[in-house]
């Protein structure tokens, strides 16, 4: 009896843990709500970010590379609407995270899209797997509260999410 209980107890708990690292419909394994995963990252500068040093910051991490057309489009809005507006905010941090390139292909992405925001490598996608599938897609983005919990999660470039995005980053920092 102890044994079945043991093995029905143990089947329901590894059946949530498999549930709870399911991929989502746009390929996140992170859902909102949840503790954003923690990494540490050198800065296309050369300095060292920990994202555990952030909280009581709100924080939006973008997935990017500079292959990506889609990246390449919502990047000067992000500048303009995100970073632009909040950049001497102390209580935001806006990073880039380039998926997998080396430091002078993203230098030169930068300085072709524009963007003036820190930017991280991410050598082998690392960070990127902590987030989502490691093959899928980009552009993504992840906004985090000053809890350290997931409070949106976006993929690809729409206009709408977009400007929601926007409005729920203001409202983040107004509280």
């Amino acid at each position: 009896m102890k044994r079945t209980l043991f093995c029905c107890v143990f089947s329901l708990f590894a059946s949530l843990a498999l549930m709870a690292n399911q991929l989502d419909s746009l390929g996140y394994w992170v859902k909102v709500g949840q503790l954003a995963p923690d990494f540490q990252a050198t800065l296309v500068d050369g300095s060292s970010f920990s994202l555990k040093q952030c909280k009581g910051k709100v924080v939006m991490l973008q997935f990017t590379a500079s292959w990506c057309g889609v990246c390449r489009k919502e990047m000067p809005h992000i500048e303009q609407r995100i970073w632009q507006r909040h950049k001497d905010n102390p209580n935001f941090i806006l990073l880039g995270v380039d998926r997998d390139e080396p430091l002078d292909k993203v230098k030169a992405f930068m300085l072709s899209t524009g963007v003036t925001y820190p930017m991280a490598l991410d050598p082998g996608a690392d960070i990127f797997a902590l987030y989502a599938e490691r093959n899928a897609g980009i552009t993504r983005n992840v906004l985090i509260g000053k809890d350290g919990k997931i409070v949106m999660l976006t993929r690809l470039y729409k206009e709408q999410e977009f400007n929601l995005l926007v409005q729920t980053i203001d409202q983040l920092l107004k509280e």
